[in-house]
């Protein structure tokens, strides 16, 4: 049976985003073991994040790549002011910015029906409510872009709504707006999808 519930915000501990600015500091310094670690550790939420910010299901790997690509070269203006997860996220942003600028300028080619497959490897995992054929980001892709990208930042990767609302360049409040009007849809669609999911009910038989 569907819950219509979604699930919490599960930020990450602190030390998981410590561990990774640290690396992403080491890193800086020329520790090749650090790189490692520092992609490992952040590489899951890129993906993530792309796909639900990229329209292009071919292109999220190839736009997470630049995103490390873009960060590990710029590694050296990486002082550790914001966390290493918030700084790449941002690039991350202006990666599919950037893609979604260079492709509105050529001819796009035809879909390839592969949104499944997409959907399949960046789905999260363990989340209440979602286990019984309703796929998140199917929902997801029916809420506006920004209240979409507020709730993945917020909720599925567990960023602060103070970096939330920094890497979105909005109030921190308009960010909780967002996540508050994306999560009330969200639940009707659940709603919807439990009612259409229950067997229908049998006419009780006839009195004799």
């Amino acid at each position: 049976m569907i819950t219509p519930a979604l699930p919490l915000a599960h930020a990450r501990p602190a030390s998981s985003d410590e561990s990774a600015t640290a690396w992403a500091l080491a890193a800086r310094g020329g520790d090749a073991a650090a790189v490692d670690r520092f992609v490992r550790a952040l590489h899951r939420d890129v993906i993530r994040y792309v796909a639900h910010l990229c329209a292009d299901p071919q292109a999220v790997d190839d736009l997470a790549q630049d995103t490390f690509l873009r960060a590990l070269g710029s590694l050296h203006r990486f002082e550790g002011r914001s966390s290493a997860r918030a700084w790449l996220l941002a690039i991350a942003r202006r990666a599919v910015a950037d893609s979604i600028r260079h492709t509105a300028v050529r001819p796009r080619p035809a879909d390839l029906p592969d949104w499944e497959l997409a959907v399949e490897r960046a789905q999260p995992c363990g989340l209440p409510g979602f286990d019984d054929g309703v796929a998140l980001l199917e929902l997801l892709a029916g809420l506006p872009d920004e209240r979409r990208e507020a709730f993945v930042l917020t909720q599925l990767l567990g960023l602060p709504y103070a970096e939330a609302a920094e890497l979105s360049d909005c109030p921190v409040g308009t960010v909780r707006s967002r996540v508050n009007r994306a999560r009330a849809t969200l639940m009707a669609l659940l709603a919807e999808a439990e009612a259409e999911a229950r067997p229908p009910v049998a006419p009780a038989a006839a009195a004799a």
